[in-house]
């Protein structure tokens, strides 16, 4: 659930109308070839799932650099995460728009944005078990819609698959590319709270594979049925809603809508049950302030943590826009990802293995891989990476004053006091 819920979400709602604008009919194919490329960073990135049982993910991942690195890779994985849930935030909001224009914008718009994030907030604070749960009911109530929807699509458009296929100029495919991405990051969200999963050394390597190649095929479908139906032209706001209503009418704009909602109030869940176990995993090692490790004596949770996200996201989804913070996501995820498959040689080392020249490649290819999306960045999307690693730094240095002065009340409370005795 939380490996499906972290990659379904927005990106499908969000993307047909403007992969298929670009693209036309090799649209659809972009998701499975953007499936290959992300494998060779899922695939080394399980097998660092395999080696770990504890919570915390990539923080635990990229331990072997020292604790300066595994901090920043955390803190780049938080800052994924919380652009991901202020983007998919946005979308929601979007989609309700559609249903009620008034939300679309001002008052409304905040209010439904501060709605969504103080609910899925609420159902963490108060257990994972109900997160969990929740998540089970929204995915069904995510995928089987769409689904339905795209295999009448194809029924009832069949005769427009036979046409041809234009493929695209490379440059125009690298513009898009780390749009295209974010349709597939947040297979990682179920590797962080491995300390509460029941094996999962052998569970979460097998889910992050699984689930990347059954959305690949999901997504393909939808794009194919939207291509197959849909006039190319300018993106429409709620794109799959826009696809409903072409087949089925206004009751399919109301269905579509009332799905892309949930579907994205399922990775907007999805999030806050798993990316506060990092900053209670960063507060446990002392790399940031003890206040994020704190927990709650009712129900157990990382409050501090999981109200430290909602707050800040919720600042980012009122203030930025669904593709700006979609983009920095995915360069924020880049590096969470290089960082974190960069670190298996050493991993498998310490734990008495070695590294074969498969795996050897597939390391080297997947670094290759984040090098060169992240090279397709705007300056913009870096310079709310880089604000938000101030962030981050500033929370550090303050982690590390608090415990140097820990220590030193600690040494000057076992001393023993003066003498007043004078010298003989």
């Amino acid at each position: 659930m939380l490996a499906f819920n972290g990659i379904v979400g927005a990106g499908i709602f969000a993307l047909p109308g403007t992969l298929h604008e670009k693209f036309g009919t090799f649209s659809p194919f972009l998701f499975p070839l953007f499936a290959l490329l992300i494998m060779l960073v899922v695939i080394p990135f399980a097998r660092q799932a395999a080696l770990h049982s504890g919570s915390g993910g990539p923080v635990a991942y990229t331990a072997p650099f020292g604790s300066a690195v595994s901090f920043q890779t955390g803190w780049l994985y938080y800052v994924a995460r919380l652009t991901a849930l202020a983007a998919n935030a946005n979308v929601f909001a979007t989609y309700a728009a559609a249903l009620y224009p008034p939300l679309g914008g001002g008052f409304g718009r905040a209010l439904l944005i501060l709605g969504l994030i103080g609910f899925v907030t609420w159902v963490n604070v108060v257990g994972v078990k109900r997160a969990i749960r929740a998540l089970e009911g929204i995915t069904l109530l995510k995928a089987l819609p769409v689904v339905t929807l795209a295999l009448v699509g194809l029924v009832v458009a069949g005769a427009n698959l036979g046409a041809p296929i234009v493929l695209p100029e490379f440059s125009a495919v690298e513009a898009m590319a780390l749009v295209v991405l974010y349709a597939f990051v947040g297979f990682e969200n179920a590797s962080v709270p491995a300390g509460e999963t029941r094996d999962a050394q052998r569970t979460i390597p097998k889910a992050l594979i699984i689930t990347v190649c059954a959305t690949a095929a999901f997504y393909f479908l939808v794009q194919l049925a939207y291509v197959a139906v849909m006039p190319q032209g300018p993106a429409p706001s709620a794109p799959l809603a826009e696809f409903a209503q072409v087949l089925i009418g206004p009751a399919g704009f109301v269905i579509l809508s009332l799905t892309a909602m949930a579907s994205v109030m399922g990775n907007v869940l999805s999030s806050v049950t798993s990316t506060p176990r990092v900053t209670f995993a960063l507060s446990d090692s002392r790399s940031l302030p003890l206040w994020f490790g704190r927990i709650n004596a009712r129900w157990q949770t990382p409050m501090n943590s999981i109200l430290f996200m909602a707050g800040l996201g919720a600042i980012l989804a009122l203030t930025g826009d669904f593709l700006g913070l979609a983009i920095v996501s995915s360069l924020a995820r880049l590096f969470v990802y290089g960082l974190s498959i960069a670190a298996l040689p050493m991993a498998r080392s310490k734990a008495g293995l070695t590294t074969g020249i498969v795996l050897l490649a597939l390391v080297l290819g997947g670094l290759a891989f984040c090098v060169w999306a992240a090279a397709q960045s705007t300056g913009a999307a870096w310079a709310m990476l880089g604000g938000l690693l101030l962030i981050g730094i500033l929370l550090y240095v303050g982690a590390r004053l608090q415990a140097k002065a820990s220590s030193a009340a600690t040494v000057s409370s076992i001393q023993p006091p003066p003498s007043t005795r004078s010298p003989e």
